[in-house]
């Protein structure tokens, strides 16, 4: 079985004269949770509606387990489970009928995978409870059921954790883990909630203005995320001139609240403290720290925007 999961060639989506997704190229390989990281709308969801059929491209075309031509991308599709956003729901029905009427509408054949599916997803014990007393995070699994009822190879799920208290947003987190490490789901996940796709994913997609700006594995994350010294001083704006004229770099970046973070010296922090020290300057705090995915991707969409 090929590694290939998804490709995409130049895909586009155009309304009016405007791009939403604009000329993307996207590789997702199997075994893969590829988190597709962008500002509300940046074409996240558009190019999602693209993979799954839901809505055609203007240009460009796409390779799904190794497929191309569009009927046999038809067939291939049933291999998808998808999420987008909030799942619609009977909510004066079980988890059980909501499946059951899912399953009739696909022509899914067997009840088996009812059983199976709830169990994937932690609601077997929900019983004759009605979807409506569910929480947030209940729904948004029986969500997630709903798109894994055909037993998929590739999972798209837009925005899953949109809207969910900080223990639905683990319990989600820790179902997505399970599907792709113990079920072997290839996982496409969007949203705007970095800090969590940063603790799931892979490999990783930027997209801005409907341009995929960048692709990396989250070795090559690490390798980006700098490191870096964040000091506190009583007078920033003179620091920053300390900064250029006594140690020659400019490779700082100046926060709120007297805050600088600073790219080089990152092994030399008593040499800082001297050096401002002996102009003057207060030094209340200097601790090593490194840049998250938040702080990397604000850094490129900003680079991208300049």
């Amino acid at each position: 079985m090929g590694r290939l999961i998804l490709q995409t060639k130049n895909l586009t989506k155009r309304y009016k004269r405007t791009n939403v997704v604009d000329h993307v190229n996207m590789t997702i390989e199997r075994g893969n949770i590829y988190g597709f990281i962008g500002l509300n709308g940046a074409g996240k969801s558009t190019f999602i509606r693209l993979i799954a059929g839901l809505t055609h491209p203007t240009e460009g075309g796409l390779q799904l387990f190794g497929k191309t031509d569009a009927r046999e991308l038809l067939e291939v599709r049933r291999r998808i489970g998808t999420l987008i956003e909030h799942p619609a729901l009977f909510p004066n029905l079980t988890a059980r009928e909501n499946l059951e009427i899912i399953r009739l509408q696909r022509g899914i054949p067997g009840k088996d995978c009812i059983e199976r599916t709830l169990k994937k997803v932690g609601l077997s014990d929900t019983g004759r409870k009605k979807v409506k007393t569910f929480s947030l995070g209940m729904r948004q699994r029986l969500g997630i059921a709903i798109a894994l009822l055909n037993d998929p190879d590739f999972l798209l799920l837009d925005e899953p954790i949109n809207g969910l208290d900080p223990m639905g947003v683990v319990e989600i987190r820790q179902l997505l883990k399970e599907l792709n490490e113990q079920y072997g789901v290839t996982i496409l996940i969007s949203s705007h909630i970095l800090s969590e796709v940063h603790q799931l994913a892979t490999h990783y997609g930027i997209i801005h203005n409907g341009r995929l700006i960048n692709e990396l594995s989250a070795a090559q994350l690490d390798e980006k995320c700098r490191e870096y010294l964040l000091i506190k001083v009583n007078e920033p704006e003179i620091a920053t001139t300390i900064l250029e004229n006594e140690l020659e770099t400019m490779a700082y970046e100046v926060l709120t609240n007297g805050f600088i973070k600073l790219y080089t010296y990152i092994d030399e922090p008593a040499l800082i403290v001297n050096t401002f020290v002996k102009q003057g300057i207060d030094v209340e705090q200097i601790t090593p720290q490194k840049d998250t995915l938040e702080s990397y991707f604000t850094r490129v969409v900003t680079e991208e925007s300049a």
